[in-house]
């Protein structure tokens, strides 16, 4: 079974939602969504337009990088590939790296 990207972003954004204990009303008032049209992003059977989705993560206070990293992880394990990891690196410093 392919995985959707549209599933997988709806079940990031629910499940940080529900981490919240916020509900689908909150969200769609403070991101002026619809509540239906929230619902059905959230469910995976509407694309979210990228300001609808930043939107969104600005109504969960949540910055829409760490979104889609945690979509991307959930697509690579989906496609049997590890997850990236993310290294902190402070800032200022040049840092290379060579897969060779």
């Amino acid at each position: 079974m392919t995985t959707l990207l549209r599933r997988e972003l709806g079940d990031v954004l629910r499940e940080r939602r529900r981490a919240q204990g916020r509900t689908l009303r909150e969200v769609s008032a403070t991101a002026s969504v619809s509540l239906g049209y929230l619902s059905e992003v959230e469910r995976g059977e509407k694309e979210a337009s990228s300001e609808l989705l930043a939107s969104i993560c600005g109504a969960l206070s949540l910055p829409l990088s760490q979104v889609l990293i945690d979509v991307s992880n959930r697509m690579a394990e989906s496609e049997g590939l590890a997850p990236t990891v993310s290294l902190p690196v402070p800032s200022g410093d040049v840092v290379s790296a060579s897969a060779a």
